[in-house]
């Protein structure tokens, strides 16, 4: 049975509260704990605890920026929510340093990640946000959330009063439509490459396992399934839309379209010419990391020094048309090789979707915001250069989004080498002031042949008081 209502405190609102923790807000509360004369911040996170992808913390993969894209370094290096202080408070410091790794791994990150988010006072996991209201009497956003016990159910309903928001979701796994049926149905061994640990040994058992995607995700479970199946047994099929297998552009020049300059830069074009780069650039983001196309090549290779060939499957340019199940376990994919204009089928035992990930709907919860929230041509949020959805003038307050911006702010609103800037600047704009001073070029490249306008002087939302220096 339901708790009471957990009553609301209407005279002590929250400067900020967010909803989801993931390391988006997760920065965005460490960085908020240490702005002068403080403010007052709650982060309401479904989930019982923080989990970065666990279902693809594969042994030994890393992270695709540096550690320094850490949750608060690049905006505040002297922070103690630092990936190296958390080293320190491990006492790990010197192994690190011998150990010369500038990407760690995935599973260290997500270590990182917990211990801030354990450390950190303001941070509700077991709360799931139902509902967002604008208040036009209180000028206030009420926040409607339900307390779950540890079974998920509900436990105590509440509500909480905001000044600002920032929604920070995050994505959820996409299917494509041809595949969910398959992927629905508990029973046949097709799965999403988000809860590829949860399965892999039911996946390593399998006769035969076909990975589909061309990004990071299908090239790690690929290879982490070509490790362990047996030489000449591997039975390994990789698919790919793409044209070719192809690296992540890594070079130093390209990787400044992750900067802010670029960020502004972006954010400063027509729709219609966004809307044209973002699938243009893909490369960018959904290539494959260089070292790990290496490892998948010598894998292979070495496979074939006592002669023969291994038993595994690589072949780009395809797409899934259908898929059905054949038999009891068996599903057949129904393929196209569009530069040959071909077409097959393939038969396999179990199948991995590494199909990437999908804004997550925001609809039902911000249902409250529809009559004052203003969209573009093709029905999006329109979102300010300070990371604001545009909203009617009669709402005094802001709401902030994190990684749901690609189509305003670039191929960086998903990168964690931007959060802690992205992070920053939403703390400067809600504050009025500059708590944590940004470089005003941040690239070599210069983007255009006109320069966006400079950063507007930040001013303090109606109804927040500026904070006390």
């Amino acid at each position: 049975m339901t708790a009471p209502a957990l009553a609301p405190d209407l005279d002590h609102p929250h400067d900020l509260v967010g909803i989801g923790v993931g390391p988006f807000n997760l920065s965005l509360a460490a960085l908020a704990h240490g702005v002068p004369g403080g403010l007052s911040t709650a982060f309401y996170e479904q989930r019982r605890a923080f989990h970065w992808h666990p279902g693809l913390l594969i042994e030994g993969a890393t992270l695709q920026v540096p550690f320094l894209a850490d949750l608060v370094t690049l905006a505040d290096p002297a922070s103690p929510w630092s990936f190296l202080n958390y080293l320190r408070h491990r006492e790990r410091l010197f192994p690190f340093y011998f150990a010369e790794r500038f990407h760690i791994q995935r599973t260290e990150y997500d270590a990182y990640c917990r211990w801030v988010s354990e450390s950190l006072p303001g941070l509700h996991f077991g709360h799931q946000v139902d509902a967002v209201r604008w208040n036009p009497e209180r000028e206030l956003f009420e926040v409607d959330f339900t307390q779950l016990d540890v079974h998920g159910q509900a436990e105590a309903l509440g509500r909480t009063f905001a000044r600002n928001l920032v929604l920070g979701v995050g994505t959820e796994p996409y299917v494509p439509e041809s595949l969910k049926p398959l992927a629905d149905a508990p029973a046949v061994p097709v799965i999403h490459s988000a809860d590829y640990l949860d399965h892999r040994e039911r996946f390593l058992a399998a006769d035969h396992v076909t990975v589909v995607g061309s990004g990071q995700s299908g090239a790690e479970v690929f290879l982490d399934l070509l490790r362990a199946r047996p030489a000449g047994k591997e039975r390994v099929t990789w698919l790919a839309r793409t044209e070719t297998f192809a690296p992540m552009e890594y070079s130093k020049l390209g990787l400044e379209h992750f900067t802010p300059d670029y960020t502004r830069y972006f954010h400063a074009l027509p729709e219609p010419m966004r809307d044209q780069l973002v699938p243009r650039q893909w490369q960018l983001h959904k290539g494959i990391d260089a070292d790990t196309i290496a490892a998948i090549h010598d894998e292979l290779y070495r496979r074939t020094q006592h002669g023969g060939w291994p038993d595994a499957t690589l072949t780009p340019g395809v797409t899934v048309r259908t898929a059905g199940r054949v038999a009891t376990t068996k599903v057949e994919l129904h393929l196209e090789h569009v530069q040959q204009g071909a077409r097959s089928r393939l038969t396999t035992d179990a199948v991995v979707l590494a199909t990437g990930y999908r804004e997550r709907p925001l609809g039902r919860m911000l249902a409250g915001l529809d009559p004052y929230m203003r969209l573009d041509s093709s029905e999006r949020p329109r979102i300010d250069a300070e990371f604001r959805l545009v909203l009617d003038s009669s709402v005094t307050g802001a709401v902030y989004v994190q990684n749901a911006e690609k189509h305003t702010h670039g191929v960086g609103a998903p990168d964690l080498g931007l959060a802690a800037w992205r992070s920053a600047q939403i703390l400067n704009t809600l504050t009025g002031k500059e708590p944590y001073p940004l470089p005003t070029r941040t690239a070599f490249t210069t983007f255009g042949l006109t320069e966006p306008a400079e950063p507007r002087k930040t001013k303090t939302p109606e109804g927040l008081i500026p904070l006390e220096g």
